[in-house]
């Protein structure tokens, strides 16, 4: 039916960029190029992005048009139709669970981002520099918050899932993604005021070939499938959406090089506050609720910049959660005629109480390890589990 086509070729691509730009995005690429040998490591990663990640991005998107369906009707049906195993359809099965399971503690992550728009309008309650990492950790330690947060966000993304296509992916990605574009400038250009630009730069794009080795490769390699968000069920089913008329070869290039932009802005609006204020670029997940926090609280106009830079976060986590949401409703569709809304619904509870056990593994469980009779497993709670899997051996 047309209301499961796209209305638009710009439409896809803008709804694909903003499914592949999302919190890991923004602050994990930048690191990794910065410790990786910046420039040197930029241009592998480009290497890695145009000769493995665009031709599974082309592959995903073309079983996804040819399938008409969510990913595991259309792994079968595209299997079945060139006289092989029905039993490919385990693949797209694969997808669309890690898409899901990740969506689960997603949404808690992007309820952060949610709770730190307000903390920083508020300009932290007047915290110093010392207390504002500390109101991080206190927000770790509180369940019932995390849990109203996660609440709030999953039903967010649900509520825009359950409008469908057109009524809801489209109308969020055509209003988020060009907002999103605008807000990251803005920062750039604080950064550039108020940060030190001349440092951002040089960490991003200054060729150190001394940092490249093997193990940097592999990483460029990840950061590729990770960044263009391959391998998670959710490109074949926006592939399924296409019109006949758009090329996805031309699509998936368009697609890879406004996510590699946009990962490279985000590096140029981090880095310069990260330097300025002698902050370490290495912190990991920690840099966007720890280490900048302790700068905006410090920066002129640091409330008013500091509730934008959380504002952006949000409006990517939700372009990137619908993304990873759509491809099992899609498959309540499919396989059990379910409405739109009673699969987001049904699938939406079960997500969000998994989303529960990750918000309890950063506190009243922390120390619950259920597969701690294996070694390998020894000390991981809920949420290092969900990761380990879904990171570590389904999408690969």
């Amino acid at each position: 039916t047309s209301s499961r086509t796209w209305s638009s070729g710009l439409t896809f691509i803008l709804a694909a960029v903003g499914a592949a730009v999302g919190l890991g995005n923004i602050w994990k690429f930048p690191y990794v190029a910065g410790v990786s040998g910046g420039g040197a490591f930029v241009l592998i990663y480009l290497v890695c992005v145009v000769a493995v990640a665009i031709p599974i991005l082309v592959a995903e998107l073309l079983i996804g048009r040819c399938g008409k369906g969510s990913p595991p009707v259309a792994m079968r049906r595209v299997a079945e139709s060139s006289g092989r195993s029905s039993g490919w359809s385990i693949v797209g099965y694969m997808g669309m669970i890690v898409g899901y399971l990740i969506a689960t503690y997603y949404s808690v992550i992007a309820g952060w981002t949610l709770i730190y728009i307000g903390k920083a309008a508020n300009g932290f309650d007047g915290a110093s520099a010392a207390e504002v990492a500390g109101q991080f950790d206190e927000l770790l330690a509180d369940p019932t918050t995390m849990t109203i947060w996660h609440t709030v966000f999953m039903l967010l993304a649900l509520f825009i899932v359950g409008r469908g296509l057109r009524g809801g992916i489209e109308r969020v990605v055509k209003m988020l993604m060009p907002a999103l574009f605008v807000m990251m400038l803005v920062m750039i250009g604080y950064s550039a005021v108020a940060g030190d630009f001349g440092a951002g730069l040089s960490f991003l794009f200054s060729f150190d070939f001394s940092k490249l080795s093997g193990a940097t490769v592999l990483n460029a390699i990840g950061q590729a499938f990770f960044s263009i968000s391959v391998a998670m069920g959710l490109m074949m089913v926006y592939g399924a959406y296409v019109p006949k008329d758009v090329s996805l070869t031309r699509s998936a290039m368009i697609i890879a090089l406004a996510d590699t932009l946009i990962a490279l802005l985000a590096g140029l609006m981090i880095f310069p506050i990260v330097f300025a204020n002698g902050l370490d670029p290495a912190d990991g997940p920690g840099l966007i609720f720890k280490t900048l926090p302790t700068a905006f609280v410090t920066m002129p106009g640091g409330t008013v910049f500091g509730a934008l830079f959380f504002l952006l976060l949000a409006f990517a986590a939700v372009t990137s959660i619908i993304a990873i949401i759509e491809p099992i409703v899609a498959y309540a569709e499919d396989r059990w005629h379910m409405s739109r809304k009673l699969g987001c619904a049904v699938f939406g509870t079960i997500g969000w109480a998994i989303g529960v056990l990750s918000v309890l593994s950063f506190n009243l469980w922390s120390d619950v390890a259920p597969l701690g009779m294996f070694d390998v497993f020894a000390g991981k709670t809920f949420f290092d589990l969900i990761d380990y899997f879904t990171a570590n051996i389904m999408m690969p």
